[in-house]
């Protein structure tokens, strides 16, 4: 094992430790179940804030957004934007009136406002299925992670380490224990970007290769690349190099010539060796010149096609954020919903503030790492980017360290939040449990963290990025129409909102498992399934709507009270919590 594995090896255990003793703080302030679920709703605006940026920057915002941007360039701009964007329209339309509802979760909201059981039980069918799809992600991210920094450790083993350490912080400590871990975490995961990109600026800001130039990207050094899973790739200037293994579908061994005008498929388990100075051939469909690469919309692109992408990139992430489960349960600490604002508008900045760093780290590694481009690895890029553009020596290794610790804190933070509105559901929601209590809650926390750790140890791994999206996509296609309906239309009905829930639901998900399987189809229902938002958002909006116009009927007759609940301030004293001390 190579020095650099092992700081970045005692990185992530210091990282793993640290979480569980800074957790053990929590444990022993967490009394009842209102602490467990909810910290008792005594957190502060700037210690939530913390806690759900932490929460909510990801796999796909640590490794993904940077990986993204060296293959896609500023189109690969619209995740961030849309991650960031999302928290205002969660601002605007449903932070304050959803705490003061005194809900818990989304299923107990439905049973609020539309008192429908069968409603609630589908609300928490869908929490626990967006719940387990971004958790995949994240553990097969925490195994990319080790692999990565510690070659001979098999990747499961990071999967398993990561669901144990995870499973048992939100077990033994709940919410007040992870607010403790998650806050902390972010702080760590913004120095852990925020030094290396202050290092690479000031040691090599002064590179004068330009990213302007109609010209590939260029292998700084003579490069060998292990492709681990197939990929297709093109080029735009004939490339000379040396492969083992199959290329075209044909064996091949020895000198290899392509030319441009065609995609070249390379199986798993195939080496590549490029000389220095070679053009680097990119993913089939991502710019292949670095000028066409730092043009939006290039004139590489089938513009109507990736104008589609976008616009269904940014619906699912501009109203995912509204739905999903693990972002909404993070406002219930909060003693009101005045200081629930305060808190998304921190998140805003700090959020803000956070993706500045893997966008330039994005740039460079262009420059230093674009063998992760041929081997479809982008989302490794942050992690070997240190080394890659330092070489060695102390300093490449303790930041390769402090990233390895970053990536892992992406992980563990997003992954307690996950964990814990899956378990807060599976435990205040029969048939399971037939009571909340703190025993309940520890059951389907290790029930809730089982499933997924099982599935990201055998499920197909997609770039987090894309897998992340499809995670929105199915909440922005379910829990947004009911949350923004249920908050400020007094027409909804537990009917309308079952039948928007069901074919925004069923409609996204199936999209997602064609997707995870591979099993998508070329011509645009092929961009349908890659993109579903923007079909199934409206669909389910839609049959929201209609449906509760023909069942008028079914609206509650105290429809209006409850809407005015949601939005009069606290003091007037209309509010009233769901959870209690058992």
């Amino acid at each position: 094992m190579t020095m650099a594995s092992m700081v970045s090896l005692a990185a992530i255990a210091l990282v793993a430790v640290a979480s569980i003793v800074i957790g053990s703080f929590g444990v022993r302030l967490a009394r009842n179940t209102s602490d467990f679920l909810v910290a008792s709703r005594t957190v502060k605006p700037l210690a939530n804030a913390g806690a759900i940026s932490g929460e909510y920057l990801s796999a796909a915002s640590f490794l993904s957004v940077a990986g993204a941007i060296l293959k896609d360039g500023p189109d690969a701009l619209w995740y961030p934007i849309g991650f960031t964007a999302g928290y205002l329209a969660l601002l605007l339309f449903v932070a304050a009136p959803l705490r003061r509802s005194g809900a818990y979760s989304v299923p107990d909201f439905a049973e609020f406002r539309l008192r429908n059981i069968n409603l609630q039980r589908l609300c928490a069918i869908f929490v626990i299925v967006i719940g387990w799809l971004y958790l995949l992600p994240q553990l097969q991210g925490a195994g990319l992670t080790l692999a990565t920094v510690v070659p001979a450790v098999p990747a499961w083993s990071g999967v398993v380490i990561a669901g144990v350490v995870v499973v048992s912080a939100v077990a033994f400590g709940g919410m007040r224990s992870i607010t403790f871990v998650q806050a902390f975490q972010y702080w760590l995961k913004f120095t852990a970007l925020a030094l290396p990109v202050i290092t690479l600026l000031i040691y090599v800001g002064g590179d004068h290769r330009s990213l302007n130039l109609p010209a590939p990207p260029q292998f700084p050094t003579d490069t060998t690349v292990n492709v681990k899973t197939p990929v297709l790739l093109e080029v735009s200037q004939p490339v000379t190099f040396q492969a083992t293994g199959v290329l075209d579908g044909e064996r091949r061994g020895g000198t290899v010539r392509w030319d441009p005008g065609r995609r070249h498929s390379v199986s798993a388990g195939s080496t590549l060796v490029f000389a220095a100075g070679t053009a680097v051939p990119v993913p089939a469909g991502s710019p292949t010149r670095n000028s066409s690469w730092l043009t939006p919309l290039s004139e590489e692109e089938d513009v109507r096609t990736h104008l589609f992408e976008i616009y269904s990139l940014i619906m699912a992430t501009f109203l995912g954020t509204m739905g999903l489960p693990h972002v909404l349960v993070r406002f219930f600490p909060n003693p009101d919903g005045r200081t629930t604002r305060r808190t998304t508008v921190v998140v805003l900045a700090m959020l803000g503030s956070f993706y500045l760093l893997p966008t330039l780290l994005g740039v460079f590694s262009r420059l230093y790492v674009p063998q992760l481009l041929v081997s479809g690895e982008t989302d490794a890029a942050v992690l070997l980017l240190p080394t890659a553009a330092l070489g060695g020596g102390p300093l490449p290794t303790l930041l390769g360290g402090l990233v390895a610790a970053g990536a892992w804190a992406a992980f563990l933070s997003t992954s307690s939040g996950l964990l814990v509105s899956a378990a807060g559901v599976l435990s205040t929601n029969p048939p399971l449990f037939r009571r909340v209590s703190v025993r309940d809650f520890r059951v389907a926390a290790v029930l809730a963290g089982v499933v997924p750790v099982a599935l990201a140890m055998f499920a197909i791994r997609l770039d987090f990025s894309e897998t992340v999206s499809l995670a929105f996509a199915v909440a922005a296609s379910t829990f947004c129409p009911l949350l923004a309906l249920g908050i400020w239309w007094n027409g909804l009905t537990d009917r309308g909102a079952m039948a928007g829930l069901a074919v925004g639901g069923i409609s996204s998900v199936t999209a997602v498992i064609l997707r995870l399987f591979g099993l998508t189809p070329g011509g645009w229902f092929g961009y349908l399934i890659a993109r579903p938002a923007a079909v199934t958002v409206p669909a389910a909006f839609l049959t929201m709507i209609v449906v509760s116009k023909l069942t008028t009927n079914r609206k509650l007759p105290d429809a209006a009270s409850l809407l005015l609940r949601m939005h009069a301030p606290e003091r007037l004293g209309l509010g009233e919590d769901r959870i209690r001390n058992f």
